[in-house]
């Protein structure tokens, strides 16, 4: 749905500040996520052949390697540079995932970055539970708005803008392409709907289980953690303590037998002149070991 825009009187008279919600934007979350849920149950119900299954498994990783190189690395971290035409395609493709615009996504994980595993933490286990974590703070009302004042880096950009305000294009989008792509309704059911409600516990796990399970490498103020298995089925975000530790770098996996296959295609990606600038942990990172954050930055 389309959202209402605020403009704060200081900002001048076309810069804003925040992003309200549309009032029935919340409603259409929870009637979204129990539909997908319903609908994946019913899928496999249903069954499928193997070009269904192997749909869905393409989408899954297209659509994760947006929120995870494009959302998350690129919007949120800066961790590469890229063009403004590759950087709108990110976007893009990023709200076929159905997990709203770039702007709201990265400016609320900027509050979860800066407030991590305290009170004012968006989605902490410590804090609030393991489900709130998971998948509660998605559904409620608390986090809707887009405080653009912490995404002014990428805010400034009108195409973003909109798609972030539209961000429903992109759903819909993916349900034509999954419905044209799968030869109808299985095609639907399948490549959108059971691709989407993996793709959004997949990456809930990194808000939830990465605080929860796995090793510390690192000494942070927060309970992130490094799990191999995270990190497989979130194409790298899984090294979760590494990232706390030093959150500006494309690659999350810091050393060779840390799988990430975002920054692979980030890697292949530059080879070709797509992106560029991709930032890494400086040595003292990598030595750092179990050394106090303070004496990482």
């Amino acid at each position: 749905m389309a959202q209402n825009v605020i403009v704060e009187e200081n900002a001048g008279a076309t810069e804003t500040s925040v992003v309200e919600p549309n009032p029935l934007g919340n409603y259409f979350n929870i009637a979204g996520i129990v539909l997908i849920h319903l609908g994946t149950i019913w899928a496999f119900v249903r069954g499928a052949s193997l070009s269904l299954v192997l749909l869905a498994i393409a989408f899954y990783f297209v659509r994760m390697f947006a929120i995870t190189a494009g959302y998350h690395r690129y919007f949120a971290h800066r961790a590469y540079k890229t063009s403004r035409v590759f950087q709108f395609f990110l976007a893009l493709l990023g709200t076929t995932a159905t997990q709203k615009g770039p702007l709201w996504w990265a400016s609320t994980h900027r509050i979860h970055h800066k407030y991590s595993d305290t009170e004012k933490d968006v989605h902490s286990p410590k804090q609030r539970g393991f489900w709130y974590a998971h998948m509660g703070w998605w559904l409620g009302s608390e986090y809707e708005k887009t405080n653009l004042s912490l995404i002014k880096d990428f805010a400034k950009y009108p195409e973003l803008r909109f798609i972030d305000r539209f961000h429903w294009i992109g759903v819909f989008l993916m349900m034509g392409a999954a419905y044209l792509i799968g030869g109808g309704f299985d095609g639907f059911l399948w490549g959108y709907v059971v691709s989407t409600c993996f793709l959004l516990h997949g990456t809930f796990t990194i808000n939830s289980l990465a605080h929860v399970y796995g090793s510390r490498r690192y000494e942070t103020t927060d309970t992130s953690r490094n799990n191999f298995w995270l990190a497989l089925i979130t194409m790298g975000e899984g090294w979760h303590n590494n990232h706390h530790y030093y959150q500006s770098t494309a690659n999350q996996g810091f050393f060779w037998w840390e799988i990430d296959a975002s920054y692979y295609v980030l890697k292949a990606l530059s080879w070709v002149g797509i992106v560029w600038d991709l930032r890494k942990p400086p040595k003292h990172v990598l030595e750092g070991g179990k050394r106090s954050p303070a004496q990482a930055s």
